[in-house]
């Protein structure tokens, strides 16, 4: 039987904030964080891993967008070939690698949300009974704790978001008392690298700029709002309460994006609430949790394994590299140049920005 993570709306945690450094202090870890990490460090010490990931290497780029460089080489040349994806809608194929064919050992946890609470809904409750969500280890980490959020894997379903995958995504950011812990999904076509749903969670103990950029409101209504700096993009944000009917705006726009064949990227972390003008004190609250959406210009085909590949993390701000020369060389403005390759033309967003708000207000 597999071991069973078991959680309810009580253990979301709100009274997080971060300390005035750009690394983060330690908060006491959550019965998640000791759970996961525990269980992480298990599979590692028992060689389940394709490496062993030690401290890595990490500088923060010189520039206003304080971009956070870490030095990855071996995920470079060990981890599994990437799937050669086609389309944004492809099938999943189980002739693939698929999340059915993983090692039994893999897994952490599944994760087992317990009925009732004070925000809970009978949908929501039923939504949580009709699927299950297991934790695996990433066998190729690109940081400590990297794990993969994989629905039901027996369903087969290919990468594109559900309800479910989104609001557990959410719940185990709320789950852990590290600011520091951060989920994020690539879709087909945004260097996702297995057509088999899957969300990417890890650690990362230092500050990423989109925890307090300041946006613009779209759908305030429904947590929806723009990123007002680079790279162009969209925000959602929610503390517990609430957080059902946000997943279901985000599944809304992921949704429609999908339908419009446009390549995406997420990233979940803990953020300050997007207020207009912020108090410095504002700045330092985690109480929530900021969801970007990232649309972009979509990359088919295999990925190349050295390659500076623009996914969740790099849009994010923080930068795995697998090459010791990029990795000591780089400037903000060559990240910059690259990102920008990436991102779809301001015409096409202003565009899309306009669907997503007219989609939103329906």
């Amino acid at each position: 039987m597999q071991p069973q993570f078991i959680y309810s709306d009580q253990d979301f945690l709100s009274d997080l904030c971060r300390t005035s450094e750009r690394e983060m202090a330690s908060p006491p870890p959550s019965p998640f964080d000791t759970t996961l990490k525990t269980s992480w460090t298990d599979r590692m010490r028992r060689g389940l891993f394709r490496y062993h990931l030690g401290d890595l290497q990490t500088r923060i780029i010189p520039g206003p967008h304080c971009y956070v460089a870490q030095l990855n080489i071996q995920r470079g040349l060990e981890r599994r070939k990437p799937q050669e994806i086609l389309n944004i809608k492809q099938r999943f194929n189980a002739e693939q690698f698929n999340f059915n064919k993983i090692n039994p050992e893999e897994i952490i946890f599944e994760m087992i949300k317990q009925p009732g609470g004070d925000t809970a809904s009978p949908g929501n409750e039923q939504l949580h009974q009709r699927c299950r969500m297991i934790v695996v280890v990433n066998v190729s980490p690109l940081e400590f704790g990297h794990c993969l959020l994989v629905p039901d894997p027996s369903h087969c379903s290919p990468q594109i978001l559900t309800l479910f995958a989104i609001q557990v995504g959410i719940e185990s950011v709320l789950l852990s008392s590290s600011p520091g812990f951060r989920v994020g999904f690539n879709s087909l076509g945004a260097f996702a690298s297995v057509n088999h749903l899957h969300l990417h969670g890890y650690y990362l103990d230092h500050e990423l700029k989109v925890e307090t950029t300041p946006v613009k409101p779209l759908v305030p209504g429904k947590g929806f709002y723009r990123l007002t700096d680079f790279p162009a993009g969209f925000l959602f944000y929610t503390e517990s309460e609430g957080l059902e009917k946000v997943a279901g705006a985000i599944c809304h726009v992921t949704d429609f994006l999908v339908d419009q064949n446009v390549a995406h990227n997420l990233f979940l972390t803990r953020g300050c609430p997007p207020c207009g003008v912020q108090e410095e004190k504002d700045c330092t609250l985690r109480k929530g949790v900021r969801i970007a959406v990232w649309p972009r210009v979509a990359s088919f085909g295999a990925k190349e394994p050295t390659a500076f590949n623009v996914a969740l993390c790099e849009l994010a701000g923080h930068l795995p590299f697998k090459s010791k020369q990029d990795y000591d060389h780089i400037t903000e403005k060559d990240v910059m140049d690259i990102i920008q390759k990436y991102l779809l033309p301001d015409e096409d967003f202003l565009k899309l920005e306009q669907q997503l708000t007219a989609h939103l207000m329906d």
